[in-house]
């Protein structure tokens, strides 16, 4: 997601009020588990929603070949903001809504250097808690287990 998101690390904060109340729109950036790998959380932007029609250029390093989709019901369609290096919709198609974790609504330049593993809790359209733990590899978890 670079360069929205800083390569030494960003503090995401997530809510997942908007995917389960269907609220999402073009330019979000969502998280959700990977199609390719369930048990990753991955960090993209939102491109089109179900019945949109999306061009995308196919293989951005080797040539302008571009292809258009509608995306199919119950689906979304996900790109990450450096199109030269990244695994998005383009390379495993349209994602399943019931993948999407959350949507992204603040994001905050991390302190230190190191990556952000952040533990969300939500309740109908508050964040009850969140907390920052230090992480060494690059990648956004979601732990959703338990109560407060």
């Amino acid at each position: 997601m670079l360069p929205t998101l800083n390569v030494t690390g960003s503090m995401l904060l997530v809510e997942r009020i908007s995917t389960r109340s269907g609220k999402l729109r073009p330019g979000d950036v969502v998280i959700f588990r990977s199609p390719e790998t369930p048990r990753k959380i991955v960090c993209k932007r939102l491109i089109g929603l179900e019945g949109d029609q999306i061009t995308y250029v196919v293989d951005p390093q080797s040539g302008d070949r571009c292809e258009t989709i509608v995306v199919p019901k119950g689906h979304v369609w996900v790109e990450g903001d450096y199109i030269y290096n990244t695994k998005d919709s383009r390379n495993f198609g349209a994602l399943p809504y019931g993948l999407l974790e959350g949507r992204a609504f603040w994001t905050l330049p991390c302190m230190h250097a190191f990556s952000v593993k952040l533990v969300l809790f939500a309740s109908n359209s508050s964040v009850l808690a969140w907390k920052m733990v230090k992480q060494p590899e690059m990648s956004f978890k979601l732990c959703n287990k338990g109560k407060i």
